[in-house]
């Protein structure tokens, strides 16, 4: 089983700090509530581009993020395989990934996921199964967080943000998630999954409501497939 490597090359935090410090103006709060030990799951919401680099710069902890497979091209796969992110390979149907994920949590690392898959209005109002299944396979408590800010109505999910424009990142309190004696691996993973996504929604709708950043009210990945 391939892991990333768990030494974390100083100059990434130092990118990943300018990103949201210097290039963009991000406002964090409640990073207090990333357990300081032990295999944590980051489980963000996802509108943009930019979702990814920020949640990773302002992490408290070293992270590990998946990030779908044709995002490692070029200059940029140098730069997400030397910070040590997880490439998610859709024609396996991100088994490679969620293994080398529970590598990373059995090592007592942590590893951020956006459980909507595909970058759109970022309400949670669905999610993949792959941060459930690592939940309770991986004994990781499950910490939501609401990324705000980083696309607008009308804009593309690819558009880089402005420079200094407003983004907020709001780390929710952490969700045990455990499997219930008599229940079924399949129920399991479901009621996991439902309870993920519940509290990831209800953090995005009061952090939008807290720092007064609305999410975008079109999502044009479901519109360009209608």
């Amino acid at each position: 089983m391939s892991v990333p490597s768990a030494r974390e090359p100083l100059w990434s935090r130092w990118i990943g700090w300018i990103m949201a410090r210097v290039i963009w103006n991000t406002a964090v709060t409640g990073a207090a509530n990333v357990p300081a030990t032990g295999p944590v799951l980051l489980a963000a919401n996802h509108t943009g581009v930019l979702d990814g680099p920020l949640l990773y710069g302002v992490a408290p902890r070293r992270s590990h993020v998946l990030v779908k497979e044709e995002i490692f091209r070029g200059p940029l796969a140098w730069l997400l395989n030397g910070s040590g992110q997880i490439s998610v390979n859709r024609d396996d149907g991100g088994r490679t990934a969620l293994t080398e994920a529970l590598g990373v949590l059995k090592r007592g690392g942590v590893v951020g996921v956006f459980p909507e898959g595909n970058r759109g209005r970022g309400a949670a109002t669905n999610a993949r199964a792959g941060i459930a299944w690592l939940a309770l396979n991986g004994h990781a408590p499950v910490v939501p967080v609401a990324v705000l800010g980083t696309r607008r109505t009308g804009e593309s999910v690819n558009k880089v943000p402005g420079l200094r424009r407003r983004i907020a990142i709001e780390f929710g309190e952490p969700l045990v998630i455990e499997r219930a004696p008599g229940t079924s691996g399949k129920a399991a993973v479901e009621e996991a999954n439902e309870a993920i996504r519940v509290a990831l929604a209800r953090l995005v709708d009061g952090a939008s409501a807290r720092s007064g950043i609305p999410l975008p009210t079109d999502d044009p990945q479901r519109e360009r497939t209608h």
